[in-house]
């Protein structure tokens, strides 16, 4: 095999563990979210009260719900797209707050700095989504992003303090004990319910 045969098979391969994990399969440990040994000895436990303080992020769903999940995506992840359709139906039981990194392309960063930006962040998720779905690549960034950018160096850095292994990562706390619980990698509706602690929409 050539040497250039070997290196696009080995940023395929990268591109797929860092987006999400499939829920048959074993985690991942995708090499553009692994942190270097110096982080991984100073990882945090997670933390809410971090999260809102050291994050930046766009709030979709009930703003005064006492159910609040918090999201780390990465605009280019599809598996961070599917979640995005699946809580839509749970928008009004929850507050979900999308918390934009950067782990797969430079256009994670560009695209989640424009989405932040927007004025109507979740409007703007809809449309990168919808295009990323098209295959047209997603929002294009317009005017102004530095300071937007800054915050998305910011929300990634704390999510490799936590040792994320891939987007989507969730957190919230349990509807029944109150501690912080996680899940990596997208869900679907009835299962996105069970984690959240609320009734699954009928059909």
């Amino acid at each position: 095999m050539t040497p250039s045969r070997i290196a696009v098979l080995f940023a395929a391969t990268a591109l797929l563990a860092a987006c999400g994990k499939e829920a048959a399969a074993p985690a991942p440990a995708p090499a553009t979210a692994a942190a270097p040994a110096a982080q991984q000895q100073a990882q945090q436990a997670v933390s809410i009260e971090t999260i809102q303080a050291e994050t930046q992020g766009f709030t979709a769903g009930q703003a005064m719900s006492a159910r609040t999940v918090y999201v780390f995506f990465d605009a280019q992840c599809p598996h961070c797209g599917a979640l995005w359709y699946a809580a839509k139906p749970l928008k009004s039981q929850a507050k979900f707050v999308w918390i934009p990194v950067r782990l797969l392309k430079d256009e994670s960063e560009t695209q989640g700095a424009a989405i932040l930006a927007a004025k109507d962040p979740a409007a703007a998720m809809d449309n990168h989504e919808a295009s990323m779905q098209d295959r047209k690549g997603g929002i294009k960034a317009e005017g102004d992003i530095a300071a937007q950018r800054a915050a998305i160096k910011k929300n990634t850095a704390l999510f490799n303090k936590y040792a994320f292994g891939a987007v989507p990562a969730l957190v919230t706390k349990s509807a029944k004990t109150g501690a912080v619980v996680t899940h990596e990698g997208s869900l679907q509706t009835a299962d996105l319910a069970a984690f959240i602690g609320v009734p699954a929409p009928t059909q």
